[in-house]
């Protein structure tokens, strides 16, 4: 696991709501509803313009990772982590499943609530503003827990992967999409790119695809699928910086927040990990085991 270097700037709870607070609008002009990364096709990935629109690219994540956690209708859903609703009100709709979102923002849990109702199904998802660490749920209250590109900013996911397998009823998932240290980042030369991305993106640490799977053992589940989406999600990074660029955002960045601009001027860093090897996109299910 690797985290944030210690000449940084430390990563605290209240900079990653703050962060979320103030950048959900600048999600939602640079990328779109959906806070997470793109999925193309293999054929797509290696296109110079590729057939799928970052609109279906999203979508095609959270569609991939339903069914290989086979989240079905009627099923209790917890999304970790839900930003502005985006999977969790496409889970609702495509696949008629009750959802309970999670997020540390304010803005985003009101943002969530309202899309939610203007889409119809107000009656099937619930937004809570609490933060995964210390939220509280039964046990056996979902059929599956649903992370994507959240616990990257959890500080003991250790202990979150312990307390969330208590959530999880008889023969309950964990689905998780997750950025990931690669299994050799403490070279020299790939273990720095990882600190820039901690300490750019707000990350405490970030764990390898062998950091997962351990922990997901000790809390007692059993990980039935890895697959590394890497080639297959890079292309949203070149995406965001080109739209960045276009719209001259750097600048009204700088204007709200120091945190924001530093965001923004990191997202080839990002790319340059994924390109490099320092760093992979993981999917991970498991199940209780």
């Amino acid at each position: 696991m690797i985290a944030v270097p210690p000449t940084a700037e430390p990563t605290e709870k209240a900079a990653i709501r703050s962060h979320y607070d103030l950048a959900t609008p600048f999600y939602r002009l640079v990328w779109g509803p959906h806070i997470h990364h793109g999925l193309w096709s293999e054929d797509d990935a290696a296109r110079e313009v590729p057939a799928a629109t970052p609109r279906a690219a999203q979508e095609a994540l959270t569609d991939t990772l339903a069914a290989l956690a086979a989240v079905e209708g009627g099923g209790r859903v917890l999304d970790v982590g839900c930003g502005m609703g985006g999977s969790s009100i496409r889970l609702a709709r495509r696949r008629g499943c009750h959802v309970t979102g999670i997020t540390l923002s304010g803005v985003q849990r009101r943002w969530a609530a309202t899309v939610a109702r203007l889409q119809g199904v107000g009656g099937l998802t619930t937004f809570l503003q609490a933060d995964a660490e210390t939220v509280d749920f039964p046990r056996g209250a979902f059929d599956v827990v649903w992370s994507i590109e959240c616990t990257e900013h959890l500080f003991d996911k250790p202990a979150f992967f312990r307390r969330a397998a208590d959530w999880l009823a008889p023969g309950g998932r964990m689905a998780l999409c997750a950025w990931l240290a690669a299994e050799d980042a403490e070279r020299p030369e790939k273990r720095g790119q990882v600190e820039s991305v901690c300490d750019a993106f707000l990350c405490p640490s970030l764990g390898s695809f062998g950091d997962y799977r351990r922990w997901l053992t000790l809390a007692g589940l059993e990980v039935v699928r890895e697959d590394d989406w890497t080639r297959r999600v890079e292309r949203t990074w070149e995406v965001c910086a080109a739209r960045v660029r276009r719209l001259g955002l750097h600048g009204l960045a700088r204007l709200v927040d120091r945190r924001q601009a530093r965001f923004a001027e990191h997202f080839t860093t990002l790319l340059d990990a994924y390109r490099s090897g320092a760093m992979q996109y993981g999917c991970i299910v498991a199940r209780l085991a």
